[in-house]
C-alpha cells in the first residue's frame, strides 16, 4: 500500500479533530509542531487532510494536546504508509508480535536504526526515489520501532554479525550515534542482543539473514529477504527448522555482556 499524498475522507476528519484539540489547547500550528518534532507545514497539511500523519505524529500529538487517546483512535485508519505492498503483511504481524528474533549480516536491523542511519540506507537504494518517498520510508521505519517500547513488551532478540556494525554508514558521527543507540536498546530487560564473533570458523546461519515472529496466539512465522526476492511463511517444517537454527546460533554467538563490550570497541 503506497498512499503518497492521496487525500481520504478519514484523513480530512482526522485533520479536523486535530485542529479542534490544538485550538482548545491554545497552540499555533508552529507551536504544536515544535512540541512533537514536526514542522508547521507538516501540521498544516495533516489538518487540511492533504497528508496523512506519519511516524510518531499521532501518538505525540495526542500526548501534547491532552486528547486522552482520541487522536490515536481516530488516526488508526488514516496513518499513511510508504511500506511496500509486499512488506505490509509482515509489518502488521510484527506490530503485534509476542516475540521477534532476527539474524543480520550486512546492516544494522531496521528496528535498531537511528534516523540518520536509516536515512543513509534508504537514500542509497536503487532505483533512486524522491526525497518525499525517502522521508516517508524513514518515518515508517522509525514508527515500526514502537514495538520496542510497547506497553506489553515483546520478547526481542538479535544475533548480529560484528561486521554489520563495523561499517561506518553515514560517516563517523552517525556511526557513533548508532552504536550508542544499539547499546542503549541492549540494556532493556526484554531485549537480548548478541554478536557472532568474526573469528568463529562456522555457524548455523551461513545461508543468510532472516526474521522469526511469534504471534500472541503462538503462531510462528519466518520472513526472508534477499535483494528483490522475499518470503513470509508459516509452513512446517520450514519454520520449525528456522527456529531450531536460530537457537543454535544464539548458543554459538557471544553472550550479551561480552557482545556489548565488543560493540563498544566500534565506537571510535
Amino acid at each position: 500500500m503506497h498512499l503518497g499524498n492521496e487525500t481520504s475522507g478519514n484523513a480530512v476528519m482526522f485533520g479536523r479533530l486535530l485542529r479542534h484539540f490544538r485550538e482548545r489547547a491554545g497552540l499555533s500550528q508552529e507551536a504544536l509542531g515544535g512540541r512533537i518534532g514536526f514542522s508547521k507545514s507538516q501540521v498544516a497539511m495533516v489538518e487540511r487532510g492533504n497528508r496523512p500523519p506519519r511516524g510518531p505524529f499521532v501518538e505525540r500529538a495526542d500526548a501534547a494536546l491532552g486528547a486522552q487517546g482520541a487522536l490515536i483512535a481516530a488516526g488508526a485508519d488514516v496513518t499513511g504508509s510508504y511500506l511496500a505492498d509486499w512488506f505490509e503483511d509482515f509489518a502488521n504481524l510484527e506490530r503485534n508480535a509476542a516475540a521477534r528474533h532476527e539474524y543480520e549480516t550486512h546492516v544494522v536491523p531496521g528496528l535498531l536504526q537511528t534516523e540518520a542511519y536509516a536515512r543513509t540506507v534508504l537514500q542509497g537504494g536503487y532505483p533512486p526515489v524522491s526525497d518525499d518517498v525517502v522521508d516517508g520510508r524513514v518515518a515508517d521505519r522509525l514508527a515500526r520501532q514502537s514495538l520496542i517500547t510497547r506497553r506489553d513488551v515483546p520478547d526481542l532478540s538479535f544475533v548480529l554479525e560484528l561486521s554489520s556494525l563495523a561499517r561506518p554508514i553515514g560517516g563517523r558521527a552517525v556511526h557513533r550515534e548508532q552504536i550508542a543507540h544499539i547499546l542503549e536498546v541492549a540494556q532493556l530487560r526484554h531485549v537480548t542482543l548478541q554478536v557472532m564473533p568474526p573469528h568463529r570458523e562456522t555457524h548455523s546461519g551461513l545461508s543468510g539473514p532472516f526474521v522469526l515472529l511469534e504471534t500472541r496466539d503462538r503462531r510462528r512465522l519466518a520472513y526472508l529477504e534477499v535483494q528483490d526476492h522475499r518470503a513470509l511463511t508459516d509452513q512446517e517444517p520450514t519454520v520449525g527448522n528456522m527456529f531450531g537454527k536460530y537457537g543454535n546460533m544464539r548458543a554459538q554467538a557471544l553472550d550479551p555482556e561480552t557482545s556489548s563490550v565488543e560493540i563498544e570497541k566500534l565506537a571510535v
